[in-house]
């Protein structure tokens, strides 16, 4: 399954968030530091409008979407690479994720406490990514030396890793996330993976406002927008507060969204942050039993779609029969699918 950590400084609002993502009162939330201490696990829906129209043409209540897991991972500070706060113990928890939503306060509130004691939102990626960059520096460090001596000896793959290891740690030096498609080749990305580095995991911003910011932004948002878009990253404007009380209204959130002057949630769109910054598809199987969805990178071909279902699929693949959803839904059938194809 898909996971995505929740990081940021403390009191940034991740807790609320993730309790708007997980429609459950789970994380804890308060105005002081380290409020969580263990990281937070809950599974999310991914939505999809789709599911419910197939379940109604099959006759079937099955529905299974795909989902994301969600970690909400206590806030970091300056100085968790060196063990300040809680430290490495929750750098870890971020080097098991997938991608990273990197939660940033965009709202001047006095009520709730800043951890350096002003609003300043590149102040406070900056820190973060330089945490992160320390932490994966030393990675890269004790990678270096354990490969040393086959470096003298002139093993050629030890001498390629070297040569990985010093950019990596010339890019960490930076205190950026990494693109590792965009700079390593073939020979040298599994190099990079094997580290499992956090500043190579792709990340969204979440821009928390107030609610009144929360159809324009503010001048803080314009300032994430601007980095994001400068560090291959997503930026996704949200109030956390906002979120975990629609959560509360069922199926009156969609009204209230409409008042605030929003087509959809910060949550929704988040997820589909998500989705396009992985280069993630979605396909469907549709019958009778279920209507599931199931996760695939964009490219796979068909043989690695069935092995997402069952691995002996794509061993034993010979081919498969697929149907665009707007001509099911126009036609209403596999078996009218094909009489006019």
């Amino acid at each position: 399954m898909l996971r995505t950590g929740i990081v940021g400084l403390p009191n940034v609002g991740k807790s609320t968030l993730f309790n708007a993502l997980t429609s459950a009162k789970n994380a804890q939330s308060a105005n002081y530091p380290f409020c969580t201490i263990e990281p937070n696990v809950g599974v999310v829906n991914v939505p999809d409008e789709r599911l419910e129209v197939l379940a109604k043409l099959c006759k079937t209540e099955q529905i299974i979407p795909t989902a994301i897991e969600f970690v909400d991972i206590a806030g970091l500070v300056k100085g968790a690479s060196q063990g300040e706060g809680l430290g490495n113990q929750f750098l870890h928890n971020i080097r098991e994720v997938d991608a990273i939503i990197h939660v940033v306060r965009c709202f001047d509130d006095p009520n709730t406490i800043h951890v350096a004691g002003k609003v300043n939102p590149l102040d406070d990626i900056d820190t973060i990514n330089t945490e992160l960059a320390l932490a994966d520096i030393a990675s890269v460090e004790k990678r270096e030396a354990r490969i040393a001596k086959q470096v003298k000896a002139g093993d050629k793959e030890a001498v390629l890793e070297e040569s990985v290891l010093h950019t990596l740690k010339d890019l960490l030096d930076k205190g950026i996330f990494i693109n590792v498609k965009d700079i390593f080749n073939e020979d040298e990305i599994p190099y990079v993976k094997q580290l499992n580095l956090m500043s190579t995991k792709p990340v969204i911003y979440a821009a928390n406002v107030s609610e009144f910011d929360l159809k324009e932004g503010n001048e803080y948002t314009k300032l994430v927008e601007d980095y994001a878009n400068n560090h291959n990253a997503e930026m996704v404007i949200i109030s956390a507060k906002i979120e975990e009380e629609l959560c509360e209204l069922g199926t009156e959130a969609l009204a209230y969204l409409k008042e605030l002057g929003i087509d959809d949630s910060g949550i929704n769109r988040m997820i589909k942050s998500v989705y396009h910054l992985l280069d993630l598809r979605t396909f469907i199987t549709a019958g009778e039993k279920e209507v599931h969805a199931w996760t695939i990178p964009a490219g796979a071909k068909a043989p690695q779609a069935a092995g997402v279902i069952h691995t002996d699929f794509e061993k034993g693949f010979i081919r498969a029969e697929v149907t665009p959803y707007e001509e099911f839904v126009k036609y209403g059938s596999y078996a009218a699918c094909k009489e006019k194809a």
